[in-house]
């Protein structure tokens, strides 16, 4: 038996000691969680319903982590994964799962933080399908570390539980032309290893048809009618293929109460802003970073808006420069994973928009700051997920809140 690590806690377990145990439920990180006379086990790329063998790594104070052995009753719903790699690259954890059974499991995870972190007992609509399950994805970052003699190592992504970098040629749920393009890029950098003095990044972003490699190059996204110029190394949503519907969402409860000014208050390059901008009188866009605004203020000139405008504010003024009366305005904000912050949030609550459309990558931080608006006067109305990262855990939801018509006690 190998040899344990030196901080290894040997109870309840001893090191790569083998169990038999059946699969309760996945976490959110899509963990399947299981349970031996109560104690808690994790063990990766297990199904609910299946019973394994797991072999112990770890014991923590209330729980243990296994890898997975053996799958000795498998799931209806355990498929066989597309890519070679599934299990060890740690980029998806569902390739596994069927993707209706994908889908009920992210549906379901939701409705269990809202439970669990905010003590909301609130009916969650079902996830929303990505219209493309395979090949998806119009980004990817592959990179490598420092190379060694002259010679660049695995090009990739990080592996599932552990350091370093597995080589990865080819990601099916990127796009098809970044999987024809990768290959390329991938022996240039091998060509040009004495250049790279520690390690890097490759950016292969497809757009129109091609696929940009430059991450300070202009690049378009189209969606609907509406087309958006960023540059390729920013953020931008990359499932090009939900768009129209996750947008169009936004936009049927930005206006569902029928206000009149729309505040975009994490604009970025103006997706949310201008696809929902034909619904409202005037849509003022936000944004801390002044270089994303630039690009928002762009695209809403090339696409013909002329009832949005464009804000660089500071992050302790998010506000101060919107005239809109807060009872005939909605508040969409999209944050990154981190969520807001506390001070962001009591801005939010002081202004006291009669609607706010709360888009999140990260339900367990959007949970969070739905107790602190909960607090601050604002009532559930909606809580739709949606699909853009098939066969991985993410996933993002779109929760809509109103003005209480009754102040906080």
């Amino acid at each position: 038996m190998q040899r344990p690590p030196k901080k290894f806690h040997p109870h309840p377990f001893a090191y790569h000691q083998e169990v038999e145990l059946r699969i309760d439920a996945l976490s959110n990180l899509g963990v399947g969680i299981g349970r031996i006379d109560g104690w808690v086990v994790f063990v990766p790329f297990c199904l609910p319903g299946e019973l394994v063998k797991a072999r112990v790594f770890r014991n923590d104070k209330n729980c243990s982590n296994a890898d997975l052995v053996e799958v000795l009753e498998p799931s209806p719903d355990r498929g066989d994964p597309k890519c070679s790699l599934f299990g060890t690259c740690g980029g998806c954890q569902y390739q596994h799962l069927s993707y209706e059974a994908q889908l009920a499991w992210k549906t379901r995870q939701v409705s269990e933080l809202l439970q669990h972190m905010a003590g909301i007992e609130f009916p969650v609509l079902p996830c929303i399908p990505s219209p493309q399950v395979w090949n998806y994805r119009s980004k990817i970052t592959p990179h490598f570390d420092r190379p060694k003699d002259g010679v660049i190592g695995p090009i990739g992504f990080m592996p599932n539980g552990r350091r370093g970098i597995i080589d990865v040629p080819k990601c099916p749920i990127a796009m098809e032309e970044i999987n024809v393009a990768l290959p390329r890029e991938r022996e240039s950098s091998r060509q040009r290893a004495k250049q790279f003095k520690k390690g890097a990044t490759l950016l292969l972003r497809a757009t129109e048809g091609r696929v940009e490699t430059n991450p300070n190059a202009v690049v378009t996204e189209h969606v609907g009618e509406l087309s958006f110029d960023f540059l390729a190394g920013e953020f931008f949503q990359n499932n090009p293929f939900i768009l129209p519907a996750f947008t169009g969402h936004a936009a049927e409860e930005a206006k569902a109460g029928g206000e009149r000014f729309l505040v975009d208050a994490y604009c970025g390059s103006g997706l949310f802003a201008l696809t929902l901008a034909k619904h409202f009188e005037k849509v003022a866009g936000v944004e801390v970073s002044e270089a994303a605004a630039d690009w928002a203020k762009r695209n809403a000139e090339s696409n013909g808006i002329t009832n949005a405008t464009f804000l660089g504010a500071s992050a302790e003024t998010i506000f101060a420069d919107i005239d809109f009366p807060p009872d005939q305005t909605a508040v969409l904000i999209d944050p990154p994973r981190k969520g807001c912050s506390q001070e962001f949030l009591d801005q939010l609550i002081a202004f006291a928009p009669s609607r706010v459309v709360y888009v999140s990558c990260d339900p367990a931080t959007q949970v969070r700051d739905l107790a602190i608006l909960k607090q601050g006067g604002f009532e559930l109305q909606k809580v739709q997920p949606f699909d853009l990262f098939p066969h991985t855990r993410h996933l993002e939801c779109v929760m809509t809140l109103t003005r209480a018509t009754q102040p906080p006690s």
